[in-house]
């Protein structure tokens, strides 16, 4: 029986897709390290121990020598969340559990690392800055020209990420954020471009499956924009000159930063002169419905895959890509909380054959703060017009009032 050790700091539906294609696996025992356990009748949990801290590698590390003194030796311990490669890869150093090493998870989780890793190894991506103090990020747009972008060296999504379009703006911000040696700011020129990603299955440092999406338009044009409903489209042809750009520079990436087992999340850009330049990579599933869209476009079960590649070192392949798919992010105009949805009959008389899987803003909940908004629609078709059809006419027709 292997046990394999899950940390993940809450239950939520997208973090127990993962711990389920885990569970599944032949031989295995699934521990969990939690700081809220999940409901009895929707774990698929042997035993889970509760921590204070489900980001701390130290409280981890303790969590992980109780359950190792009850079940024996571990043999995975393992997490999805971005904010959790680094600790967990402390964790598997210190009880020296085979796994991405603290020096891997940090090129990974330090994206001013990472880009400098890149720009050494040729790879294209955005020029960048670590600023430590104010004056640092206005010499910088001075010199690589505006609009610039800031966020923290260690962000994930967009968050916390600012596009900052003029210089009076940029110093003001700047002097609010008083970046420092200990507490440092990243600031890079703003990639201008179509956006998506890269999602990779690595076995052994070598890429054997990859997906592609596109978003529409980017999270961060979204976050600027409240009046925007973020999409995130997979094309079913994936045979353009510039898909291929892309693909190519995946096997890059994961020699560069070193994966070795494991899914990791690639962002690019398709630049207006016909170049691709990288954004950011996670050593991790990707999260808004992606992961869902990776196995639905394929046939197959992301979470399984996942799981088979960082436990088993195996992949259920090969993956022919079947079908499009696409998910609308549902939002609206306004503050406040949920107060009604509206078209929603309409939306699916037109295209309720395409729902794989939806989430409603729900009434009375707080507006969300984030591209993703309040609720959901994720479709499917073989045609992938059909689909961005379908798509369009989601962010068209559904509409969400807050009071």
């Amino acid at each position: 029986m292997r046990n394999i050790v899950y940390v993940a700091p809450f239950p939520m539906d997208a973090t127990l897709r993962f711990a389920r294609g885990l569970a599944g696996l032949h031989g295995v025992r699934l521990l969990g390290v939690m700081q809220q356990a999940p409901a009895r009748d929707a774990s698929p949990f042997d035993d889970v121990e509760l921590v204070d801290d489900g980001l701390s590698s130290r409280a981890i590390a303790e969590a992980c020598l109780k359950l190792q003194k009850n079940y024996g030796p571990l043999s995975r311990i393992t997490g999805i969340l971005e904010p959790l490669q680094v600790p967990l890869a402390e964790v598997r150093t210190l009880l020296n559990i085979e796994g991405p090493d603290p020096n891997t998870a940090l090129l990974f989780r330090d994206k001013a690392l990472m880009k400098d890793t890149f720009r050494a190894a040729g790879l294209p991506c955005a020029r960048h800055k670590l600023c430590t103090a104010a004056q640092d990020g206005v010499d910088f747009a001075r010199k690589v020209g505006l609009p610039v972008v800031l966020k923290p060296p260690a962000g994930a999504g967009c968050r916390s990420t600012w596009r900052i379009d003029e210089l009076s703006s940029l110093a003001e911000a700047m002097r609010d954020i008083n970046p420092t040696p200990q507490r440092p700011v990243l600031a890079e020129e703003f990639l201008r471009g179509r956006e998506g990603s890269l999602e990779m299955v690595a076995l052994a440092g070598q890429v054997v499956a990859h997906s592609l999406s596109r978003y529409l338009p980017s999270p961060l044009e979204v976050l600027r924009n409240p009046w925007m409903q973020w999409v995130c489209w997979l094309p079913r042809d994936l045979g353009g000159p510039e898909y291929r750009q892309v693909l190519a520079l995946g096997q890059k990436v994961i020699d560069v930063l070193g994966l070795r087992d494991g899914i990791a999340h690639l962002e690019w850009f398709l630049r207006d002169d016909g170049s691709v330049a990288i954004g950011e990579v996670a050593a991790r599933p990707p999260g808004g419905q992606l992961s869902l869209m990776t196995g639905i476009v394929h046939g197959a079960d992301i979470y399984r895959t996942w799981a088979r590649a960082v436990v088993d070192g195996e992949f259920d392949g090969p993956w022919r890509r079947q079908f499009s798919a696409g998910t609308a992010f549902l939002r609206g105009l306004g503050d406040g909380r949920v107060a009604g949805v509206d078209g929603l009959d309409l939306a699916w008389k037109e295209f309720g054959d395409m729902v794989v899987e939806a989430k409603m803003p729900r009434v009375g909940a707080a507006k969300g703060d984030s591209y993703e908004g309040d609720g959901y629609v994720v479709l499917k078709h073989e045609d992938e017009d059909r689909v961005r059809w379908g798509l369009k006419h989601a962010v068209e027709t559904i509409r969400v009032r807050y009071a």
